[in-house]
């Protein structure tokens, strides 16, 4: 099992992670879900229906859930779609709640759709071409978690890391690990230990476990997603559509998780104070991925629609660093070091491939007072089901090195027996006034964790939700539309401050919300 930020010397790799409020881990399996357990983007219009959109059409929502809905223009339209968001964050370690929360701006499809209507008696009665980019996933989010404890330490990773590796030439140790425990013995918050002979026998941690220690965890997280989609769709008969897209994610992230652990008594001669490490990740990458769909609508009242997403495929790089603060008070005093020290001023890098699972949706909407004159329509319901297994997620390196292929071999049959396939359900629906409509929607995305005991340790399983909760309100007239929508979402999810192969550890629970506010204009021509 690799460590916090390097698996080793070599590979020094951090994969990234989603778990549910975005951060990362390199030893959790965890990492794989950041990037696909997302839930569905769009226009204020889609948001406020709970994103229940795979069989409504009409909407430039439909590049990034089903194409087909393309087919449904008659005319051509520029969207734009300005955001804002909120996020609560409420974490509970051993027995102590902690808050914390981020704001800041978003963003929804900006683009346009271009209709192009068949004059001619052909059944194709027309094909419409959508560009779009919107925000796929929002990763800025703080978290923010304390306990005490009197069972282990953070820094008993950096003993599990030299008993792993053999590390038994001192002078080797203090170089080998610049993002583990090289700074923890140049620091000396971890000292070795020596037999009668003088010969190395091990090492011990210097934190003051007996005796309690304070612990905080502050997980600082930005960036995102961004899709950039072109598609296509066409309608033979008014009766079926079909279409495409091709979408290329662009993905930015970076991590500072800041871990201090303090002596909980007042004693200055126990030769511990605290320590402070700060470990910093930026992950650059981009992908691509194909989504296609068909509807039908066989009736004037009636549509349904079926959609398939691909995997994405993406390529990563990771920049990172780690630095180490200790306080041995008498000991040695106050010492810092930075991996940077260890390697010469270079932060690490590592560069390796990312396959999301692919995605399967079928929808169902039913109309009102519908018929060809679209202006007597009273509203809609609609709802979607998805479909993901999440085991489909996988790592691989950019490299043939052997222990880098061992390594995620490792991690992907791990994603294996953690993770499992997930339905999510969203429904929503539309009552229309004349130019002014009143939206209300649910979303529900199941738990992608088969509740497997992490590590085999008892007692550390992992269940996870997102409920969304949404409304919102729309008003069209004379070739412009404004749609504002709020979405309130609930995330319940889980995570591990530090993982440890000799002691115990433990999980953080978090209870989340999340407010997204988002207004659609659009102007049709």
């Amino acid at each position: 099992m690799p460590d916090f930020i390097t698996m080793n010397k070599k590979l020094g790799i951090a994969v990234v992670s989603i778990l549910s409020s975005s951060f990362l881990f390199a030893q959790d399996p965890a990492d794989a879900i950041r990037f696909s357990w997302l839930t569905s983007q769009g226009t204020a219009r889609a948001q406020s229906l709970g994103g229940a959109t795979t069989a409504l059409g009409g909407d430039i929502t439909a590049l990034y859930s089903n194409p087909a809905g393309l087919g449904f223009y008659k005319t051509s339209e520029l969207v734009l779609t300005p955001g804002f968001h909120a996020m609560d964050n409420n974490s509970t370690y051993r027995g102590n709640t902690s808050n914390d929360f981020k704001n800041g701006f978003t963003y929804g499809p900006i683009g346009l759709v271009y209709a192009m209507p068949n004059y001619n008696n052909s059944k194709w009665k027309n094909t419409t071409l959508g560009v779009s980019i919107s925000r796929a996933a929002n990763f800025n989010n703080n978290i923010y978690t304390s306990g005490s404890n009197n069972q282990s330490s953070y820094s008993e990773k950096y003993l599990d890391q030299l008993i792993r590796n053999n590390a038994t030439n001192l002078d080797d140790a203090v170089w080998d690990y610049p993002y583990g425990a090289s700074l923890g013995l140049n620091t000396y918050l971890i000292d070795p230990t020596f037999d009668n002979d003088n010969q190395l026998d091990g090492y011990i941690s210097n934190a003051s476990v007996g005796t309690g220690l304070n612990q905080r965890h502050i997980v600082d997280t930005r960036g995102g997603i961004s899709d950039f989609s072109i598609g296509v769709g066409t309608n033979y008969n008014d009766v079926f559509y079909f279409g495409g897209s091709i979408n290329i994610n662009r993905l930015t992230f970076t991590r500072t998780s800041t871990f201090t652990e303090e002596d909980a008594t007042n004693n200055t001669n126990n030769d511990f104070n605290y320590f402070t490490a700060v470990d910093y990740l930026n992950t650059n990458g981009a992908g691509a991925s194909v989504k296609l769909g068909i509807m039908a609508k066989p009736t004037e009242a009636l549509r349904v629609g079926v959609s398939f997403h691909s995997p994405s495929w993406y390529s990563f790089k990771d920049t990172y660093t780690a630095e180490l603060t200790t306080d041995t008070e008498g000991y040695e005093g106050v010492k810092r070091q930075s991996s940077l020290d260890l390697n010469e001023g270079y932060a690490g890098e590592f560069d390796y491939r990312y396959r999301s699972p692919m995605k399967f949706g079928v929808g169902a909407a039913y109309f009102f007072g519908a018929n060809e004159d679209i202006t007597s329509q009273k509203g809609f319901v609609t709802a979607d089901l998805e479909f993901i297994n999440y085991t489909n997620s996988s790592f691989k390196a950019q490299n043939n090195n052997t222990a880098d292929r061992q390594y995620f071999q490792d991690l992907n049959n791990t994603i294996d027996n953690v993770f499992k396939s997930s339905i999510s359900a969203r429904i929503g629906g539309e009552l229309k006034f004349s130019t002014f409509m009143v939206r209300a929607g649910f979303a529900y995305y199941g738990n992608p964790y088969t509740g497997a005991y992490f590590y085999n340790i008892p007692g550390h399983n992992t269940t996870a939700s997102r409920t969304n909760i949404s409304g919102g309100l729309g008003w069209r007239n004379k070739g412009v539309f404004v749609d504002l929508a709020y979405v309130y979402q609930m995330i319940r999810d889980a995570y591990y401050p530090y993982v440890l192969d000799e002691n115990d550890f433990d999980v953080a629970r978090l209870k989340s919300s999340n407010v997204n506010i988002l207004l659609t204009v659009g102007f049709k021509f």
